[in-house]
């Protein structure tokens, strides 16, 4: 008889997002009338940029006739969009990365579930608390995390690193040494992030403990700090410690079309392997790489089109955050982030919990968010809105709230 992975049982409740969206969907079918405005989940709403579209539209045409058709993409990705990528992202910024150390893939979202694959199972994993789920999770279904206690929120094999107001968002070092620590900067869900000098101080600690990070930096466009590090390759070491995700999905509006990449540095080793060769033999193995057209819509990013006009979006957004940050202020919220990241985390009012807020919002102003303990525990009495909704949506938004 078939035996499941019981892992899988051990999950508490559904995933984070598919719980709000039922609660969406109940409240609308009650409210047909209402109104509803969603600045909860981090997806974008402008549309593709013209350079992408071009190039799309290219790549198509190619995929129609037989002297210029593609099949199965290469393992890593093709050339011209791991070059472009090694060009614009590494190279420009000083950072010794090869093309051969770059995975093209679906998304972020997927590499960062899937690359705890490459670890033992009694590997201690430590994660900034709040969270993004997907990270724990992932390794709950590995059977890595112990077991859950449901009155505190937190398993009891993961190392947390609170991340709250009163250290200013950031991780410190744990007490107890992780074998992999996942860092997410500019942070999904607070907003902040960290200077260059802090994050050397991770690299050097990871190195000086044997620990890898697992370093998330899907909204690196978003960056507007000089002081802050747009990769961790930038720092010196981090090619022995580090293993970097990276999406188009934010900064270049591809969440529904699908691409990312992962660096694995040669120079990773950890019991005498190199990670480089295991990751090579996983994606080999389990995936058949990002469409040709998806690929070449990824390599218009880094065209002097597609720059220009994806700074133009990035503007548009981080001006959203700015119409969030300065309403809820004038409110009388505590605010935070909004400035390297197109998320606002802020403080619920006092002595209610974030679930709570969460209905709060949704009947009163009826405007969605995201309760800030669906990302962990240190997330409690916190909620998260994005700037990925129309620049309208997100002044009507705001001018709701205050009226609350």
């Amino acid at each position: 008889m078939l035996k499941i992975n019981q892992n899988y049982q051990k999950l508490p409740g559904s995933y984070l997002f598919s719980t709000i969206g039922k609660k969406v969907a109940a409240y609308t079918q009650a409210n047909p009338m209402k109104s509803i405005i969603r600045l909860g989940i981090g997806d974008v709403t402008q549309p593709l940029a013209p350079a992408i579209l071009q190039a799309m539209h290219q790549a198509v045409d190619e995929m129609g006739r037989a002297e210029t058709f593609h099949g199965y993409a290469p393992d890593l990705g093709y050339e011209f969009l791991r070059n472009a990528i090694v060009e614009n992202d590494y190279a420009a910024r000083g950072c010794p990365i090869a093309a051969d150390e770059i995975f093209v893939s679906d998304g972020a979202k997927s590499d960062s579930a899937n690359i705890q694959e490459l670890f033992d199972q009694n590997s201690k994993i430590a994660v900034c608390d709040p969270v993004y789920p997907v990270y724990v999770d992932s390794n709950v279904m590995a059977g890595r995390t112990g077991t859950y206690d449901g009155e505190s929120g937190m398993w009891s094999d993961v190392i947390y690193m609170p991340c709250v107001m009163e250290n200013s968002f950031v991780p410190e070092f744990p007490r107890q040494t992780p074998d992999v620590i996942y860092l997410c900067l500019p942070n999904n869900p607070t907003g902040t992030t960290i200077t260059k000098a802090q994050l050397q101080g991770w690299v050097d600690y990871a190195n000086q403990n044997g620990a890898l990070i697992i370093y998330d930096g899907a909204y690196e466009a978003y960056i507007s700090q000089d002081t802050v590090a747009h990769s961790i390759y930038e720092c010196e070491g981090a090619r022995t410690c580090a293993i970097e995700l990276k999406s188009f999905s934010k900064n270049a509006g591809f969440t529904g079309v699908r691409l990312g990449y992962t660096v694995v540095p040669k120079d990773l080793q950890f019991d005498g392997v190199r990670l480089h060769s295991m990751w090579a033999r996983r994606h080999g193995t389990k995936y058949n790489g990002a469409p040709y057209i998806v690929q070449r819509a990824g390599a218009a990013v880094y065209s002097s089109e597609g720059k220009a006009q994806l700074k133009e979006q990035v503007a548009y957004y981080m001006k959203n955050a700015g119409v969030i940050y300065d309403g809820l202020k004038e409110a009388g919220y505590r605010v935070f982030g909004g400035v390297d990241a197109p998320y606002i985390w802020l403080k619920t009012p006092e002595g209610m919990s974030s679930w709570e807020f969460f209905d709060l919002l949704l009947t009163e102003a009826n405007v969605v968010g995201t309760p800030g303990s669906g990302f962990g525990p240190s997330g409690e009495g916190y909620f998260r809105l994005t700037a990925f909704g129309s620049y309208e949506n997100t002044v009507e938004a705001l001018q709701r709230i205050r009226k609350m």
